[in-house]
């Protein structure tokens, strides 16, 4: 178990008990850390309900990323609080109706715009206002920000996959000019994790049925949020991960390597491989790659 005792961090993003961001704050304070959360407008109050069911209930500091001047706001009153922060996670994202859902060519330049600010530019705001504070830390500072692998196109996720792309290239170029100060920068991208922001996704339960079925570890979405996502958060977080910036950690049950997803059962095994009983083959699982067409039709080139 990694261990952080006396070290301070910000979590944003927390809403609910469900949020993936309370889970990693509830892991940082088992860890030994102190914790100071975010929240804005009247959803503060749903987050101030959150943070006192933490194993130690955390203060929530005022943050709408929508406005410039509440990141100098933020630092200005974490500053107030400890002399030093270790760390920072950036779990905020938020597209308006119109950018998700598969209006994806009809979207206002505005609605892309605001998705762009809110999931990505963000980032860099937060990072930027907390600099200070982060060198002075253990490490000079380790932000991780929450990801959904920007790399592909996925069905109605829409301009909310363009800002994660976007979000992936502001923490490489973060990572870029803060590392020189010894602050690191990464990602983690995890699959479809049910919670409230996850829901707003039209296009969620297919997601999460292509996951269930196709991901290499398997993927439940319902845990993901308590037992895959904080883990490696916590990683980066701490000086376990002293030599690793700009990168993306990929916490999404092997989705980002698997490409089609799985194999059915058996294929590809060498000859004479044992499966567990009650293992269902298809019909061509043994056959080796040199044996010929199959009966009744011609090999896909």
């Amino acid at each position: 178990m990694i261990r952080l005792p006396g070290r301070r961090y910000v979590v944003t993003g927390v809403l609910t008990s469900d949020s993936i961001a309370w889970h990693i704050a509830r892991e940082l304070q088992l860890a030994g850390a102190c914790v100071l959360l975010t929240g804005h407008g009247r959803s503060r109050r749903i987050t101030e309900l959150a943070a006192a069911d933490l194993p130690k209930p955390a203060e929530v500091l005022y943050l709408d990323v929508t406005r410039p001047g509440d990141f100098t706001a933020l630092a200005a009153a974490v500053e107030e609080r400890w002399p030093a922060l270790d760390g920072a996670v950036h779990a905020i994202a938020g597209a308006p109706p119109g950018a998700l859902g598969g209006a994806f060519l009809t979207t206002p330049p505005e609605s892309a715009e605001a998705a762009f600010r809110t999931s990505a530019a963000s980032l860099h705001a937060l990072v930027v206002a907390l600099a200070p504070l982060l060198h002075r830390g253990a490490g000079h500072g380790s932000v991780v920000g929450l990801d959904f692998d920007g790399s592909r196109a996925w069905p109605g996720y829409d301009w909310m996959g363009v800002a994660k792309a976007a979000l992936e290239s502001v923490c490489r170029y973060l990572a870029l000019y803060l590392g020189p100060r010894g602050t690191r920068v990464n990602l983690v991208a995890t699959g479809p994790v049910d919670t409230v922001s996850g829901r707003g996704v039209a296009t969620f339960d297919a997601l999460d049925t292509h996951w269930a079925r196709h991901a290499p570890l398997g993927w439940d979405s319902a845990t993901a949020a308590a037992d895959v996502v904080p883990g490696p958060v916590l990683f980066l977080l701490s000086e376990l991960a002293r030599g690793i910036t700009g990168e993306v950690l990929h916490a999404d049950g092997g989705m980002r390597a698997a490409g089609m997803g799985t194999p059915a059962a058996g294929r590809g095994l060498p000859a004479g491989t044992e499966l567990p009983a009650g293992t269902e083959l298809p019909a061509d699982a043994g056959q080796p790659a040199d044996a010929g067409p199959p009966a009744g039709g011609r090999r896909p080139m």
